[in-house]
């Protein structure tokens, strides 16, 4: 059974973008803030079907798409893809369903857009969890970052993506098996139209991460992360990250003392959000909201 609709909104330069709805199934969801999943520099809804069929036994769970990745349209002018507009682009989802109180759930790039919108309208926000990013961006895992994105990589098979995903990112996911390495490879490919097997995401995204930073913040982004406060605050890390330095994970929590911070062992970036201490925290966090 499908526990999610695809729905579609426009973006203020005309652009078609998607997210998934999963409905509350108790029928109650209407009384709490809406789940937003905001995913990472690459990644798509997919990402986060796992933990949105969880939560929506009890809570509506909206999961977009930014523009140029899964189904959404890809953009002509590659210098949109920062996370500036993509902001703009998910406030302009927020408005048109009518959404006052929202619980980000953002990983990587997804956990910046919500500093963001912290910075903008931090009213609109009930809860956050940062999923393994902060204010500072770990050097090691940006040169990381930048040795993949916008490869326009392609596979005969799954098992062969599943075996270079593997060869890439197997020192961030030492415990997966070839299982889960296939399911990876699901979740951030898709097959082309030339039948082989390519990256759900638009190469020319990499465009201006290269040139002007793209997901690492090129301002000091301390004012935005402290805009946080004064709401449930999850700070996810994954043990053996290497984008989330734990110095600056703990000064984080210097300066928010009231978030609550999880380290989930033996994963690297990003924790997929179905590990057992990542589920628990957030589980936490909504207790405090519903």
């Amino acid at each position: 059974m499908t526990l999610y609709f695809d729905a579609h909104w426009q973006s203020a330069d005309g652009l078609r973008l998607h997210y998934r709805d999963y409905p509350a199934r108790d029928g109650t969801g209407g009384d709490r803030p809406v789940v937003v999943c905001l995913p990472g520099l690459t990644r798509n809804a997919r990402d986060f079907a796992t933990l949105a069929e969880h939560l929506s036994a009890r809570w509506r769970v909206i999961c977009p798409e930014m523009r140029g990745r899964g189904d959404s349209d890809y953009s002509k002018n590659s210098a949109t893809y920062t996370p500036i507009t993509y902001v703009q682009d998910v406030n302009l989802l927020f408005d048109g369903l009518g959404f006052d109180r929202i619980i980000i759930i953002g990983t990587s790039l997804g956990g910046l857009m919500a500093m963001i919108l912290a910075m903008i309208d931090a009213k609109r926000l009930a809860g956050v969890v940062l999923n393994d990013v902060g204010p500072v961006i770990d050097p090691a895992g940006l040169a990381r970052i930048r040795d993949y994105v916008g490869q326009a990589k392609s596979y005969p098979t799954w098992m062969h993506a599943a075996r270079d995903l593997m060869e890439d990112h197997g020192a961030a996911f030492p415990d997966f098996s070839v299982e889960d390495w296939l399911a990876m490879a699901k979740r951030v490919m898709v097959l082309g139209q030339n039948g082989r097997i390519v990256y759900d995401y638009d190469m020319k995204i990499a465009e201006p991460f290269a040139t002007a930073g793209g997901e690492v913040p090129v301002v000091d982004m301390w004012p935005a992360y402290e805009a946080l406060a004064g709401r449930p605050l999850l700070l996810l890390r994954g043990g053996l990250s290497d984008l989330l330095s734990p110095e600056t994970l703990a000064e984080m929590a210097h300066r928010i003392p009231e978030a609550e911070v999880v380290e989930v062992p033996r994963v690297g970036h990003a924790p997929l959000l179905d590990e057992a201490e990542a589920l628990a925290g957030i589980e936490r966090l909504l207790a405090k909201l519903g």
